[in-house]
């Protein structure tokens, strides 16, 4: 069984995850191929639209807790498969892409999630931004990114988990359907898209993406300090706590004193 699945049909490209088993979790050989068939889409001449989508019950559960383990780092970033060229994550694509969220989309696969064009999901699908379980700051930009009010945006920050239905509510989904039209839906839109101007399609893209909000230079920076505020030790320690299915034991910061010393912004 192929651990990811491409069909090429009429000028769309379809590309599922297929590792039901591990709910499509990013590990080393299934970042690989995601890095691979998105290289093969943007360098095609006859495939003009993708389609994003998972098997099972999950679309990704985002990073591979036990391979991380085994590794002794965090993230998925630092596996070997995620050292290959990948122009999905990169943002660099000139084509549109449709996720087709089956299930779960959970920390990397919520990730996966936002960087499309155009979004379809299965009525009671659940969605998680999990930087604040897995890191020293939480999802701070998912929010701005997705355009979602402030509190709704907090609320992500945080980790509480959202259903499609919520998030259609909030404008983050384009369509909410039943698990049978699921596809069918994700394919009619990507057959409207090949109905537009090729140049169209292109340029529309490119802009679209271009107006996404993005944080300023200034609230980067400050991600960057609080990234690196804490106990490092950690993020390991949730990790080994979520593959071994018990509470985490967390130190909070290496010096109490630390606590009392959070970077913010700079005053003007």
């Amino acid at each position: 069984m192929s651990i990811l699945e491409i069909e090429r049909h009429d000028a769309v490209m379809l590309i599922r995850m297929n590792r039901p088993e591990r709910l499509n979790a990013l590990g080393t050989e299934l970042r690989a191929g995601l890095a691979d068939a998105w290289c093969e889409f943007r360098d095609s001449d006859s495939l003009e639209v993708a389609i994003f989508t998972g098997t099972g019950r999950a679309f990704c559960a985002g990073e591979d807790m036990k391979e991380s383990v085994e590794r002794g780092t965090a993230g998925s970033g630092s596996a070997p498969g995620a050292r290959k060229e990948n122009p999905y994550d990169l943002g660099t694509l000139e084509k549109p892409v449709i996720v087709a969220i089956n299930g779960f989309a959970m920390g990397g696969g919520f990730m996966l999630v936002e960087r499309a064009d155009l979004r379809v999901a299965v009525r009671g699908a659940v969605f998680e931004s999990s930087e604040a379980k897995r890191w020293l700051l939480g999802g701070y930009d998912h929010g701005l990114k997705g355009g979602l009010a402030h509190a709704v945006a907090t609320e992500l920050a945080y980790a509480f988990r959202f259903t499609a239905e919520r998030l259609h509510e909030v404008g983050f989904l384009n369509r909410l359907v039943d698990s049978d039209d699921l596809l069918p839906t994700a394919r009619e839109m990507a057959a409207h898209l090949l109905t537009l101007p090729p140049a169209s399609r292109v340029n529309t893209t490119v802009m679209m993406r271009a107006m996404r909000p993005r944080p300023s230079e200034e609230l980067q920076q400050l991600a960057a300090r609080l990234q690196e505020h804490g106990a490092k030790e950690d993020l390991m320690e949730s990790r080994r706590a979520f593959a071994e299915k018990r509470p985490a034991r967390f130190k909070g910061w290496n010096k109490a004193e630390d606590r009392s010393h959070t970077p913010k912004l700079e005053q003007k």
